[in-house]
């Protein structure tokens, strides 16, 4: 049923809302040398970026490691079927062709 005065196409009300979402980064407190810590702020300066910058590439590369392990494993299992050709001797190992 349609409001007098309004078409077929606009008979029902829309509402639309929008929810926004951040990702919410936690704060970490990490103890170095000072002397360190001054030169890393230096570097990373001179990098165009932020200790905490390179801190959040660095802990992201850390925990994705176990997950390169596995891909690595899981390659060796594909390959399984592959064979290098036995073992060599010192002498084959070093032969100049």
């Amino acid at each position: 049923m349609s409001k007098p005065g309004c078409s077929a196409i606009t008979s029902f009300d829309i509402h639309t809302r929008f929810v926004y979402t951040r990702a919410m980064n936690k704060n970490i407190t990490l103890s170095a040398d000072e002397a360190l810590i001054e030169q890393a702020r230096r570097r990373a300066m001179t990098g165009n970026t932020t200790l905490n910058e390179l801190f959040r590439v660095w802990l992201a590369r850390y925990v994705a490691r176990p997950a390169a392990a596995d891909q690595y494993e899981a390659l060796m299992a594909r390959l399984g079927h592959v064979k290098a050709g036995g073992k060599f001797t010192r002498e084959e190992m070093n032969e100049r062709r």
